[in-house]
């Protein structure tokens, strides 16, 4: 039975259902008609996951300078794990990237490809990689490749104790991949990611595990355990010795050692690698062309932490609430504060946390890369997970050096002391109120900010402290004399105009820090609101130096392979962080948040997106901001201005999977064959010849009936199927069809006996 290219798997599902009586569906269905979620095929994900070893050639031998673990994420060889093991850097120098995978079931992995880094986000600390070569350094097409691959899933689905398996190498390629089964205990925040920037595990897993995967009980990644240790050169460093670097036949302690991390529970939600995957997968490449050639900020020697305290929440532009000395019993959100300098991206940085005097994983953050700027402040936090009663202590840690430790107490009552809170920024307005946005002003000569004050009485002294970029620039001291509770407002002047730059007020109750903030001074004043960025545009070039003399364009036809975008700016400090956002059809692809590194006003800073196959039909856009202000959006269409289809599921086709049953027993079949033949032939052609240059994929279900193509397949394209497994009747199809509608595919096929 033959259809056309339109027809897909609903007409082949009710051609099985009317022809042979054999149930099919979408999906497992219970006795009580509930569906029952696919169940976690362990077996392929152990295929999935790869040993990745960093090298660089010395003479014609490869000497390993780093290691980790990642995933296959996508059939043509897409790889995740780690950047900090894969990108080169003074503490992982190496230049070429060998990929082992598990070829026999409980066996160390086999090195067999090499890959290269084809988009990255060191401050995430995540990698795509792409293999490319054989071992011996053929090239490979990316068609020719057909692995096994998981796929990932929303991890913001992810709750308190939900069930995850972690997987990845627990030796170093010694060991087959292992797969371990915890809970997930806490979500820590960050400046950078929010409110689920970590996730914490119960279980410490090898720091060789770094850059596997974490699955929920379907069995998609939805996290990635995530280590950086310390550098072999820096004190409290641990590190292996793997070859005889020195070429004298010995592989002592003289021969070049590799870092390695102590046991990790901390893990990186896949929603930040899901747009590095959807940029891979639409062939899209960007590159910050003005970071080139930027004059990049050095950092203090050493990095360094100061002013530590504790806040019981954030706001929305990641400031303090208020400061707190003590945490009432029953509390679930806490925060620690900090301010940071001379920290790098090199640098490894680590919470410890102990309560009463033990070690307290659950709010602790394994060693990790430094994901912010050079200097500013910071916080580490967690909301919804309950804080024991304790005695809590915080230790800040930069490559393995304790450096401060702050101390809280949790329980008793909530605090009833005089208290300053909430401290916003603006302008004030006729009226005299404070507008604006908040946290970034525009460049003037006076600066507002309203706070909130409760419990406060007559003739207690009080003081507001100002700040610019680190330096005291105004003091206030005085008696209160406003009500018990309310809103007040102060303010900061400068007559010749304040500077560009970051400012902070901290508010002291009986020479107590009770509340505190930053803002930011840049741009423009339009109305009550900052112009930074402005004149943001796209554009077409044959050079980056024509680009910046360029019109601007909002429409490009169908298939072109470059764009740039450009954008002039005015009183921005150096130093300042600002983030550039990339969207194709509202799906985030790009983003970066980095310290300004030009000049503090120019123009004509320059971004080039590029795509290997052209890039897609969509509706692309720039934003850009400051803290979490967006200031300036650009957007331009390519061809029909909608990328075609859903490419994020797969780009190049839908992955087909399922279970296969006794239509008597219900149980699941073992060892049944699932042939998926090419649209060339039939079924009849093929068991003619049998000849394996017909099959387009093929999988064997495991010991509970499960089978998972690794091919995608191409939509509309009329493949073949024949399914057989001893003692039962086969199946044969022709003319099978998927079109976008059919996502997801999961099916589920009964046998009959034959």
């Amino acid at each position: 039975m033959h259809w056309n290219s339109r027809g897909h798997i609903q007409r082949w599902l009710l051609w099985l259902v009317l022809c042979t009586g054999i149930l099919v569906s979408s999906f497992v269905v219970a006795q009580d008609g509930a569906p029952i979620a696919p169940t976690l095929d362990i077996e392929r994900i152990r295929q999935a996951t790869v040993f990745i070893l960093q090298a660089r050639t010395v003479g014609d031998t490869l000497d390993i300078t780093c290691f980790s673990s990642g995933t296959i994420v996508s059939r043509d060889g897409l790889i995740l794990t780690n950047a900090y093991a894969t990108i080169p850097s003074p503490a992982c120098p190496g230049e070429e990237l060998v990929v082992a995978l598990t070829v026999t079931p409980d066996a160390p992995p086999i090195p067999r490809y090499r890959a290269a880094v084809i988009q990255s986000n060191p401050g995430l600390d995540l990698a795509l990689l792409r293999i490319d070569r054989e071992l011996d350094g053929r090239l490979i097409p990316t068609a020719a490749l057909a692995l096994p691959f998981v796929e990932t899933d929303d991890s913001s689905t992810v709750t308190l104790d939900d069930t995850i398996t972690i997987v990845g190498y627990p030796g170093i390629a010694s060991d087959p991949a292992a797969a371990q089964t915890a809970t997930v205990v806490a979500f820590l925040a960050e400046p950078i990611g929010g409110e689920r920037s970590w996730m914490k595990s119960s279980l410490e897993i090898p720091a060789s595990m770094s850059g596997g995967g974490a699955y929920n009980r379907a069995g998609r990644l939805i996290a990635i355990p995530t280590n950086a240790p310390v550098s072999a050169a820096r004190p409290g460093s641990t590190c292996v010795t793997l070859q005889d670097s020195n070429r004298d036949n010995l592989i002592n302690a003289d021969d070049t050692c590799i870092p390695v991390g102590g046991r990790i529970s901390t893990l990186r939600p896949a929603n930040f690698a899901r747009p590095l995957i959807r940029a891979a997968q639409l062939g899209l490449t960007l590159e910050n062309l003005s970071e080139r050639s930027a004059n990049i900020i050095v950092a203090a020697p050493q990095p360094g932490f100061r002013r530590l305290f504790f806040a019981p929440s954030v706001n929305e532009a990641g400031m303090p609430t208020q400061v707190i000395r003590t945490l009432p019993a029953g509390s679930t959100s806490l925060y620690l504060f900090f301010d940071y300098a001379g920290m790098t991206p090199e640098t490894v940085f680590e919470l410890r946390v102990t309560t009463d005097g033990i070690p307290n994983t659950t709010f602790s953050l394994s060693p990790v890369r430094w994901g912010g700027g050079a200097r500013g402040i910071w916080y580490i936090g967690s909301t919804g997970q309950p804080y024991p009663n304790g005695d809590y202590e915080f230790t800040l840690l930069a490559d393995g050096i304790p450096l401060e430790s702050a101390r809280l107490t949790v329980g008793g009552a909530p605090d009833t002391s005089p208290q300053f809170s909430d401290i916003i920024f603006g302008a004030v307005d006729n009226d005299g109120n404070v507008s604006g946005n908040g946290f970034v002003l525009p460049v003037g000569p006076i600066a507002n900010a309203v706070f909130l004050y409760r419990n406060m009485t007559d003739g207690m002294s009080w003081a507001a402290l100002w700040y610019y970029e680190g330096t005291e620039i105004a003091r206030t001291e005085t008696t209160w004399a406003d009500a018990v509770s309310g809103a007040k407002d102060i303010s900061i002047q400068e007559p010749s105009g304040l500077r560009p730059g970051t400012y902070r007020l901290e508010l002291y109750i009986d020479d107590r820090l009770t509340t505190t903030a930053d803002f930011t001074m840049a741009g423009a004043q339009q109305g009550v609101l900052p112009q930074v960025f402005f004149d943001p545009r796209f554009t077409s070039a044959e050079t980056p130096a024509e680009a910046a003399n360029t019109p601007s364009i909002t429409t490009f036809s169908s298939g072109v392979d470059t764009t740039y975008t450009v954008f002039n700016w005015r009183s921005l400090l150096p130093g300042t962080l600002w983030t550039a956002r990339w969207t194709v059809d509202g799906n985030l692809l790009f983003e970066e948040t980095i310290p300004w590194s030009q000049s503090t006003d120019g123009a004509n800073y320059l971004y080039r997106l590029s795509g290997t196959r052209g890039i897609p039909d969509g509706t692309y856009a720039l934003e850009l901001y400051l803290g979490p202000l967006r200031l300036a959006r650009a957007e331009a269409r390519v061809g029909i201005g909608q990328l075609p289809i859903d490419p994020f599921a797969q780009t190049d086709g839908i992955q087909m999977r399922g279970q296969i049953l006794d239509a008597n027993t219900g149980a699941g079949i073992p060892g049944v064959s699932f042939i998926l033949i090419s649209e060339l032939f039939s079924v009849a052609d093929f068991l003619q010849s049998w000849d394996n240059d017909m099959v387009y994929a093929l999988a064997v279900t495991d010991r509970i009936g499960r089978f998972q193509i690794d091919r995608p397949l191409s939509f509309d394209a009329p493949y073949s199927v024949y399914i057989t497994g001893d003692g039962y009747l086969p199946i044969e199809a022709d003319g099978v069809a998927i079109a976008p509608e059919d996502l997801p595919l999961d099916l589920t096929i009964y046998l009959t006996r034959g």
